[in-house]
């Protein structure tokens, strides 16, 4: 399923189950996709998209990722809507204070992004770097997320 959002065209994928991916490039949808969680998941995000919701109650799933990276979208789970955070705090905060850099690749291939808020880790410097393969209209997404979340760029947030 596709549709036109603020920030472009997003793109949905599901599993009998649960929502599998949110992109912002094109992806075939899997045959078994469950319909009523993929209008679900529009609903949410475009609620979402118009500064009416700050939380997604939708099942979703994580089909690919190794036990890393799947750590660190748990924990990106936990950052508080409307607040920021540095990608060295998300390492402390999975007690791999030198996985930086490994933090970074794990949000470049964050399945589920914005239910997977990796738009809130910023530099440790507070200035917006990478977000969907770091291009620059990648990062104008993610100030578009983050402004929609009223976030004060400027401040960090440990979470």
């Amino acid at each position: 399923m596709q549709f036109e959002s603020i920030v472009g065209t997003i793109w949905l994928d599901a599993n009998s189950e649960a929502l599998t991916r949110v992109s912002y490039t094109p992806l075939a949808e899997t045959p078994l996709a469950n319909q009523t969680i993929l209008a679900l998941a529009q609903s949410q995000l475009e609620e979402f998209f118009s500064g009416n919701r700050t939380t997604f109650d939708l099942p979703y799933q994580f089909e690919s990722g190794t036990p890393f990276q799947r750590e660190v979208w748990q924990a990106l789970t936990e950052i508080p809507y409307g607040e920021t955070c540095s990608y060295q705090a998300v390492a402390e905060k999975i007690q791999r204070p030198k996985a930086v850099r490994a933090i970074g690749q794990a949000n470049r291939n964050n399945p589920l992004p914005i239910l997977v808020p990796c738009h809130r880790v910023i530099g440790k410097s507070g200035k917006l770097v990478g977000y969907s393969g770091s291009s620059e209209a990648g990062l104008q997404i993610k100030e578009q997320l983050l402004t929609i979340e009223n976030s004060t760029l400027q401040e960090l947030t440990l979470f």
